[in-house]
């Protein structure tokens, strides 16, 4: 097959995922062309079969700041399409990418062309922007005019029902991730750099908006370090870490906190860490969540969203109320404190991340393609 992909190319979920999608499509024999504004933060192009094709959006002072992006896309998904000969497209995250999609798939009708839309709804394009009065209209029509749909969790297809007045059926297929990428490695030499011997390593990781809520992170960290000689290490940038910042000062925790910013080797510093914390307000699936499990450390999370469908409660972590610090720090501190139970944490959580697999994941989306292009023969 020849699969267009549209994505966002930065570091949150909608823009991994649609990433190490194509690379393992493109592994397995289809060509694979990339679309978005720059090339994805994860995206090797020196892949066989895969493409990257930049939306370049020319500046007109009549415009201002508000540049047509929708526009440029549909154009050059039509570009693309013909010259590339596309069998389908498939768009991550409503807006605006399903919108364009849409708008490019009329045009290609015009040129007696029928591309295939499939659409995946990652979260906020639902939760948080989608349902917004001024976009609801457009994504609503969207989703419709998708040839297929797909929802990274039970529980975002359940909101997108809600929010919305869907006449699609909507097929969830989960996130997934490489088990075989979060192999700890002894001579990495991560832990060392991180935290001495004697202290067990916390671990953080997201783009620090205010969903995060990066503040329960410190909250938590800075009760279980009361109980538990640790170290906190946050991976990632975003708005919210000023904040954090100030109250790790408040605190008087500053020595004990370290922020990594955006990181290559993730891999390595999750293998070297003993338990995430996770207590986010909204999150759809928690893949931060995933990896942490595929390195076997432990999660203690929100019941937010998809979270409890991949951390399973009492099992390979602790599922809480979104807010409760009290809580989550009791949960922690009493896994840490607890050897055997935490070991049997660690195992549990390597095995539900291998549910997860792309082995299991990538063919639930093959087999999805190959239906949509059979209906269109």
């Amino acid at each position: 097959m020849k699969i267009g992909i549209v994505c966002y190319p930065t570091y949150g979920g909608s823009g991994i995922v649609a990433t190490e999608l194509g690379m393992d499509l493109a592994g397995r024999g289809h060509e694979v062309h990339f679309i978005s504004t720059s090339l994805p933060a994860r995206l090797d192009i020196t892949l066989s079969n895969v493409f990257f094709h930049k939306v370049t959006v020319e500046t007109y002072p009549l415009f201002h700041q508000y540049q047509p992006y929708s526009l440029a896309l549909s154009t050059i998904i039509v570009n693309i399409a013909q010259s590339q000969g596309l069998d389908l497209l498939h768009v991550h995250y409503a807006i605006p990418h399903a919108y364009a999609a849409y708008f490019a798939k009329q045009m290609l009708k015009e040129k007696g062309i029928n591309l295939p839309v499939i659409t995946t709804l990652h979260g906020t394009d639902i939760t948080l922007v989608g349902n917004h009065p001024a976009y609801k209209p457009a994504v609503e029509f969207s989703i419709n005019h998708s040839d297929k749909v797909t929802s990274v969790s039970e529980s975002l297809k359940k909101e997108t029902y809600e929010f919305f007045t869907i006449d699609k059926e909507i097929e969830v297929i989960p996130n997934f991730i490489d088990n075989q990428q979060f192999i700890k490695d002894e001579n990495c030499g991560c832990r060392r750099q991180m935290a001495p011997d004697e202290e067990k390593i916390i671990i953080h990781v997201s783009n620090l908006r205010k969903v995060k809520r990066v503040e329960d992170v410190i909250q938590v960290f800075y009760r279980i370090q009361k109980e538990v000689s640790s170290r906190l290490i946050i991976v990632g940038e975003g708005p919210e870490w000023e904040n954090a910042n100030r109250l790790i000062d408040e605190l008087g925790i500053t020595h004990k906190v370290k922020n990594l910013g955006k990181i290559s080797d993730l891999q390595n510093v999750l293998c070297s860490s003993d338990l995430f914390l996770l207590p986010s307000e909204k999150e759809s699936f928690g893949l931060a969540a995933l990896e942490a499990m595929a390195a076997s450390v432990p999660v203690i999370s929100s019941n937010a969203g998809g979270i409890p469908e991949v951390n399973i409660d009492g099992e390979t972590g602790f599922v809480l109320p979104v807010g409760d610090v009290e809580g989550m720090a009791e949960k922690a501190i009493m896994l840490l404190k607890d050897p055997q139970k935490f070991q049997e944490f660690r195992r549990n959580a390597k095995q539900q991340a291998m549910k997860f697999d792309e082995k299991n994941i990538i063919p639930m989306y093959e087999e999805l393609y190959y239906s949509v292009l059979e209906k269109v023969k």
